[in-house]
């Protein structure tokens, strides 16, 4: 097919799915226009579109224009953005009017008819008699009546979501229009809407950002990047800019053909620090794959002042997977030996879950005595059993009810055995509380997770979370087993060694860091709550590890030596600090608050707690940017490119950004929006683990970025 026609028809953001009442407008659409016969095609300019370099085959002049400007040239058009032909007769004119004229109706007559609106066909068997009374004319009820019907229409035939109809910006449009006698009004078209209007609205955007992005020289940012595949099985790697509480997309590269190493993410984390200011940044945090790490470790050679840290939320979803689906091999004998059990528990859920939901009648019994799914969530090769057994539990009164009830003893099941099995298994106390007890002892990880997972600021916890989650997991496992704290419990030895080298292999000097600037761990009141509880300064961990980052981060003799001096003064609460509504505050203001009011005779101190103490610990933000990403470019638009893909998302993730933000940017708050395809911004007690479709095995997590 000659591609001289494709504007309007075969652009990047259509779908590859045809309809069948549609096919022969396409067809005919796509065969030749007539004018292009009298005029040689020399290059296509541009990969999409339909603007050709051509030369006339009357005044032999070469232009570079689009179908319709060549119909003005040979038609002798004025006005219309290119120069006449003056060696076409009238007689040709006239000639290629009538061939015009017959392709344009042939195109006419070849799309679907028009059917008439409900409110019209109404009208149509009211002959005599209006439609409407006086009153209703003079109120536009009959307009109103129409354009709620056409309206309508688009959403039906359009694919639309119902939940269009919530965005502010849906109801604004119309609003205005109604408000503003606007005659002759025609909306804009496909090609304005992906072209002009996209790249104004991209254009506004950014300068909305520019009040936020001046405000990274004082609160400084971390870079967040994660790897994924688009519709089109192309491997995207995108990148955020998290300040605060504030996701910044930043930009998603397209890495087909490039080999994931170390070096090529290395070059492309250079090529964003440097557009956001090297000297603004302080962390990068990506998973814990062994490319990500090699690129971590480039960007801590090339800039010693920014960390490369893993994402805390990973780290915890891996040492879930190696608790609840411990594998089999010599290395992890021990562990397998003693974790097993957890799989096997879960291997009778995932019966019974298959059970109901394969089978029609059985799933319609189901859902008769129960008002929630049986499993409403994504699955994952990892916590999702932990997320399986909440479900379960949640549901159990209702699977019990159904398998004693009438409808399941009368409905003749196919398959006996496995019946018969899943119901054993529901009216079986022990393995209830089986159930319970997996999910009891793996809460205190869960909720770490939930907390992590969010876009706060939490790296100054995560120290402070981990050592209380493993106390947490020791207490319940310990209840259970109905020991003593001091004996020994075999269980706990093995899920202890688990969470331990998963935090060696997650802890970075940045986390003793920013343990050690937040006040709260020296106060009287936290150290009370615990008397195995000591401050960060007499810790040898975290002080070994906080003077790994004083030398990195202050490389000259004298503010290495300054920064020390003030660490002292503000860890025993001397000099500055000796003031005691400073030293009652330190256990309950917020600690970038407290630094702000008690700081001030500790400069270097002080901008490196308001450098620390405001970073996230997770790459979540990055992973929740997917679902915006799959939203906008789904298998229905797979034909979008990756430039204009990346526009739609940056403006999407922004605008949201700027209207949750709006009271600090603008002058008055908007109301927070959100359009469809982020689940996880609407459902309540729903996080990582229940959306992620992303292994967090660290040999996949290398896959997901060299595959």
């Amino acid at each position: 097919m000659n591609s001289s026609h494709s504007q309007g028809h075969g652009d990047s953001s259509g779908t590859s799915i045809g309809n069948e009442s549609t096919n022969s407008s396409v067809e005919l659409e796509s065969e030749e226009a007539p004018l292009w016969s009298y005029v040689t095609k020399i290059e296509k300019l541009g990969k999409t579109g339909g603007t050709w370099s051509f030369t006339c085959h009357f005044c032999n002049e070469t232009r570079q224009e689009s179908y319709s400007r060549v119909k003005a040239h040979l038609l002798g058009r004025k006005n219309a953005g290119i120069a006449i032909c003056k060696k076409v007769k009238m007689s040709q004119k006239l000639e290629f009017k009538r061939l015009d004229d017959a392709f344009e109706k042939k195109k006419k007559e070849s799309r679907g008819k028009e059917v008439v609106l409900p409110c019209e066909t109404d009208c149509a068997f009211k002959k005599r008699k209006s439609c409407f009374s006086p009153i209703e004319r003079s109120f536009g009820v009959a307009a109103r009546d129409q354009l709620d019907q056409e309206i309508a229409r688009m959403f039906f035939t359009g694919g639309l979501a119902f939940n269009l109809a919530r965005n502010p910006h849906y109801y604004r449009s119309y609003q205005f229009a109604a408000a503003n006698k606007l005659d002759g009004y025609v909306p804009p078209g496909y090609n304005k809407l992906r072209t002009t209007l996209l790249q104004k609205e991209r254009s506004h955007v950014e300068k909305q950002l520019v009040p936020l992005k001046s405000t990274w020289t004082e609160k400084w940012i971390t870079i967040v990047s994660n790897g994924w595949s688009d519709p089109t099985r192309k491997p995207l790697i995108n990148f955020i800019a998290i300040s605060g509480s504030a996701p910044l997309f930043l930009k998603a590269v397209d890495c087909s053909g490039e080999v994931k190493s170390g070096a090529f993410i290395s070059s492309l984390m250079k090529e964003v620090i440097n557009e956001v200011g090297h000297q603004n940044v302080v962390q990068i945090i990506t998973d814990n794959a062994a490319n990500c790490k090699a690129a971590g470790d480039i960007i801590e050679g090339e800039y010693p002042h920014i960390y490369w840290t893993p994402c805390v939320v990973h780290t915890l979803n891996l040492a879930l997977k190696n608790i609840c689906a411990a594998k089999n091999v010599e290395a992890n004998a021990e562990t397998y030996d003693a974790c097993n059990w957890i799989t096997d528990v879960h291997g009778d859920a995932l019966a019974i879950k298959i059970f109901i939901m394969n089978h029609n009648m059985r799933l319609s019994i189901f859902s008769k005595f129960s008002p929630l799914k049986l499993l409403s969530v994504a699955d994952t090769r990892f916590a999702s059993i932990i997320v399986m057994f909440k479900r379960l539990k949640l549901i159990k009164v209702s699977l019990q009810t159904m398998v004693i009830s009438e409808e399941w003893y009368t409905y003749k099941d196919d398959d006996l055995g496995k019946a018969r099995f899943a119901k054993e298994k529901i009216l079986n106390d022990d393995w209830w509380e089986t159930v319970s007890y997996i999910i009891d002892f793996t809460r205190p990880i869960y909720d770490m997770i939930r907390v992590c997972d969010t876009d706060k600021p939490c790296l100054h916890l995560v120290y402070e979370m981990w050592d209380s989650m493993i106390e947490k997991v020791k207490s319940e496992i310990y209840k259970k087993e109905g020991l003593n704290l001091s004996d020994y419990s075999h269980f706990y030895d093995v899920v202890h060694d688990i969470l331990v080298d998963r935090w060696a292999k997650n802890n970075t000097p940045l986390h003793c860091l920013a343990h050690s600037l937040n006040p709260r761990f020296y106060s009287e009141a936290w150290l009370d709550e615990d008397s195995t509880r000591i401050g960060p300064h007499k810790d040898g961990e975290v002080s070994t590890e906080r003077m790994k980052c004083f030398r990195r981060l202050f490389p000259s003799i004298e503010d290495h030596t300054k920064v020390m001096t003030e660490y002292a003064l503000f860890s025993t609460k001397s000099g500055p600090f000796e003031d005691l509504i400073c030293i009652s505050e330190m256990s309950t203001m917020e600690p970038k608050f407290w630094w702000a009011n008690f700081g001030a005779q500790t400069p270097i101190l002080q901008t490196l707690a308001f450098k620390v103490l405001g970073q996230p610990s997770s790459s979540s933000c990055a992973e929740r940017n997917w679902s915006t990403y799959s939203f906008i470019h789904s298998l229905k638009r797979n034909k979008l490119t990756t430039s204009r893909t990346q526009d739609l998302v940056y403006i999407h993730n922004n605008l949201r950004l700027l209207s949750r933000n709006a009271g600090e940017y603008n002058d008055e708050k908007t109301k927070t929006w959100d359009v469809g395809g982020d689940e996880f911004d609407s459902m309540e007690d729903m996080g990582f683990l229940e959306f992620s479709n992303l292994s967090l095995d660290d040999s996949d997590f290398e896959n997901e970025f060299g595959q």
